[in-house]
C-alpha cells in the first residue's frame, strides 16, 4: 500500500478532520482515490455530505469564539509549530502529492517549500496586524479603526497544488484569528487530511482547522456558500466555477476571495537574452505537467527571432523525461485524468486543422493513461482555441507578432487577467509593456513568478483579492471603526 512509503504513516489519513476529529464513516457511502499515474486505488474515503459539513461549520464558529481572543503571539507560535512540522515531515509530505496528483517528486518537495513559507510568514505576520488611529473633528472626540477576524471561513481548493493552495489560504485565516473549513479536490484530499494531522500535533485547537472529505461538490460548496455562520469564502479554481460561488454566497453577502483561470501571455521581444528565455519560457510552461494557473498558454515571439527561438524550445522539450514521478529524474509526470487528456487533443486538433504544426511530442504518450507528450506547435493564431482557452497541459503554442503594439494588444485580447511574461533586455520596453499588460502579476525575464512576500492575484474575470505577502491578511480581516465623544480636551486639564 501506497502509505508505507511514508517515514511516518500516521500521516495517512483516511477521513474527513471534522472538530479535532477523524471521521472515517458516513452514511453516504465511500469513493475512490487513485494514483493518475498507474490507476493504483490510494484510499477509499467516506463522503462528506450537509450532515457533515454543517458539523464542521457549527464545530469552526465555536472554536472561533475561542481563537480569536488568544494573542497575536500565541497564534504565532501554533503556527509556527505546524510550520516546523511541515518542514520535518517534507519528504513524506512530498510523497503523498507525487502520489496523489501525479507531479515529479523533485516538483512535489518544491511544492512544500513553496507551501511551508506561507505557513512561516503568515505566523510572523500575525503579529503585525495593525489599526489606527485618526485624527477627530472635535476636541472631544478620539477616533480608532480597528482590525478583527471575519469569522468563519471556507476555503474550495483545486488539486493542482494540493498543499500550497491550502496554506495560501488556511495560514492567513489562522493567523488573523479566524477558523476554517478546508473541502480540498476530491481527486487529491490525503495531502490537505496530512496537513489536519500535523495541524492537531502542532496544538491548533480542534474545531479551528476542519478538512471535507468527497465528491459532492456540489453539495458541500453550496452549504459553504450558503450558511450563515461562514463569513468568508475563499476559492482556487476555473472562472466558471468561481462564477457559480460568487452568486451563492451573494444571498448572505460573504466576503470572497477568488483565485481563477488564466490565458498568461509570455511576451519574447528580439532584444531578449535567448538563453534566459528559453529557460524561463520551459519552466513557465511544463511546471506540473502545464496544470498551473499562471502557466504560460500563450508563447507570443517577435517575428525576426521566431523561428530560432521555436527551434530551440523544440530541441529542449523533446528531451524531457515523462514518467510516474516517483521514478528517479522524471520531469514530466501524468496528467490528472483522462478528461485532461482529451481536452489537450481537442485544443490541439483545433490548432492543427488551421494551419499550425507540431513541432514537437503531439500526441499521447507511449506510456498510456493519462501520459501526454510534452508539446510545441507553431503557426499558431490567436483565434484558435489554443489561444483562447486555458489548456491546462503541456501544450506550448507559438504565435508570431511584429510590433511592440501588436504584442500587447494581442496579450490583453482576453477576459482573463492573472499572470504575464515578457523578456527583453530594453529597460524602457519593459517599463511600457509591464505597465499596459491587463493581468494581476508580471513576470520579466523569468518563468518563477510565485512567492509568499508576494501578492498572488489576477484582474478582470482571473479573480478577487491577493493571496501571500502582507496584503494577504487583510482577506481574512475586518475593519471597525470606533468614534469615542465626551472626553475632555487636553488644554482642559
Amino acid at each position: 500500500m501506497s502509505k508505507h512509503l511514508l517515514q511516518d504513516q500516521g500521516l495517512w489519513r483516511e477521513g474527513a478532520l471534522i472538530n479535532g476529529e477523524w471521521v472515517t464513516e458516513t452514511a453516504h457511502g465511500t469513493y475512490d482515490v487513485r494514483n493518475p499515474a498507474n490507476g493504483e486505488l490510494l484510499a477509499r474515503l467516506p463522503r462528506c455530505q450537509k450532515e457533515e459539513t454543517v458539523r464542521a461549520i457549527e464545530s469552526a464558529d465555536a472554536a472561533f469564539r475561542k481563537w480569536r481572543h488568544t494573542t497575536a503571539k500565541q497564534r504565532a507560535e501554533i503556527i509556527n509549530r505546524w510550520y516546523q512540522l511541515m518542514v520535518q515531515h517534507k519528504e513524506d509530505l512530498a510523497k503523498i502529492i507525487t502520489l496523489e496528483e501525479g507531479k515529479p517528486l523533485s516538483e512535489a518537495r518544491g511544492e512544500m517549500d513553496y507551501a511551508s513559507s506561507f505557513v512561516q510568514w503568515f505566523a510572523e505576520e500575525a503579529k503585525r496586524v495593525r489599526g489606527d488611529v485618526i485624527p477627530a473633528p472635535k476636541v472631544t472626540q478620539h477616533i480608532v479603526a480597528l482590525k478583527q477576524p471575519v469569522g468563519v471561513c471556507a476555503a474550495i481548493t483545486p488539486w493542482n497544488f494540493p498543499a500550497a493552495m491550502i496554506t495560501r489560504k488556511a495560514a492567513p485565516a489562522l493567523a488573523a484569528g479566524c477558523s476554517i473549513v478546508v473541502k480540498p479536490a476530491s481527486q487529491t484530499p490525503m495531502t490537505a487530511f496530512a496537513l489536519g494531522e500535523l495541524a492537531i500535533r502542532a496544538g491548533i485547537p480542534a474545531g479551528v482547522f476542519n478538512v471535507l472529505s468527497g465528491n459532492d461538490t456540489r453539495i458541500i460548496g453550496g452549504l459553504l456558500t450558503s450558511h450563515q455562520l461562514v463569513r468568508k469564502v475563499t476559492f482556487t479554481g476555473s472562472t466558471e466555477v468561481g462564477r457559480v460561488l460568487l452568486r451563492q454566497s451573494a444571498e448572505t453577502i460573504k466576503k470572497c476571495s477568488m483565485e481563477l483561470g488564466g490565458n498568461a501571455p509570455c511576451i519574447v521581444f528580439d532584444d531578449a537574452n535567448l538563453d534566459l528565455a528559453v529557460e524561463g519560457v520551459l519552466a513557465a510552461k511544463y511546471r506540473n505537467t502545464g496544470q498551473s494557473c499562471i502557466a504560460a498558454n500563450r508563447v507570443l515571439v517577435q517575428d525576426n527571432i521566431y523561428d530560432a527561438l521555436a527551434e530551440r524550445l523544440a530541441e529542449r522539450t523533446r528531451a524531457f523525461k515523462v514518467g510516474n514521478g516517483l521514478e528517479e529524474g522524471v520531469q514530466i509526470g501524468p496528467m490528472i485524468d483522462e478528461a485532461a487528456v482529451a481536452k489537450v487533443e481537442e485544443h490541439l486538433a483545433n490548432a492543427i486543422a488551421g494551419g499550425a504544426k507540431i513541432l514537437a511530442g503531439g500526441r499521447r504518450h507511449a506510456l498510456g493513461g493519462a501520459f501526454f507528450e510534452p508539446t510545441v506547435v507553431a503557426g499558431v493564431s490567436r483565434d484558435m482555441t489554443i489561444a483562447r482557452e486555458e489548456t491546462f497541459g503541456p501544450v506550448m503554442p507559438l504565435i508570431r507578432f511584429k510590433t511592440d503594439a501588436e504584442a500587447i494588444e494581442m496579450a490583453n485580447d482576453t477576459e482573463f487577467g492573472l499572470a504575464s511574461y515578457l523578456y527583453s533586455e530594453n529597460a524602457s520596453r519593459i517599463w511600457r509593456t509591464a505597465e499596459a499588460l491587463e493581468s494581476g502579476m508580471v513576470g520579466i525575464n523569468t518563468g518563477l513568478i510565485s512567492t509568499e512576500v508576494a501578492p498572488f492575484g489576477g484582474v478582470k474575470q482571473s479573480g478577487l483579492g491577493r493571496e501571500g505577502s502582507h496584503y494577504g491578511i487583510d482577506e481574512f480581516l475586518e475593519i471597525k471603526y470606533m468614534c469615542w465623544d465626551g472626553l475632555r480636551p487636553a488644554g482642559a486639564l
